[in-house]
């Protein structure tokens, strides 16, 4: 029978990492994939200094891909105009479930992001 293994809160250097993983999506605003890169660069550069930030990297990469094909989608839907409404709807979304995950991730909270597909395993 395994014993039970105890949980040990994140230090303060890794919830800051895992903070920087969900908010650099925000490249995403400055550069087109950003949103993608920012999180991919940050796990990747980090991954290895907490078992906390190479769950929320993955997390934030697995979220941000979601919302990358999302916009795709909505983009090809313009073409019957419930594309516009609905890329606002994505775009809003985002936003709100990013800054609340830097913010989990900043207090040591595992956070899990609704509606994603976890391609990154």
């Amino acid at each position: 029978m395994d014993e039970p293994t105890e949980y040990q809160e994140p230090t303060r250097e890794a919830r800051q990492w895992a903070m920087f993983c969900h908010f650099s999506a925000f490249l995403g605003l400055v550069f087109p994939f950003g949103n993608l890169l920012g999180p991919l660069i940050v796990w990747q550069i980090k991954k290895d200094l907490d078992p906390f930030v190479d769950a929320q990297g993955k997390e934030a990469l697995n979220f941000q891909i979601t919302v990358a094909l999302a916009v795709v989608l909505c983009f090809l839907l313009m073409l019957v105009v419930i594309g516009f409404p609905l890329l606002g709807l994505v775009s809003i979304g985002a936003l709100v479930l990013t800054i609340i995950a830097g913010i989990k991730a900043n207090e040591g909270q595992a956070y899990r992001y609704p509606f994603c597909w976890r391609l990154v395993k």
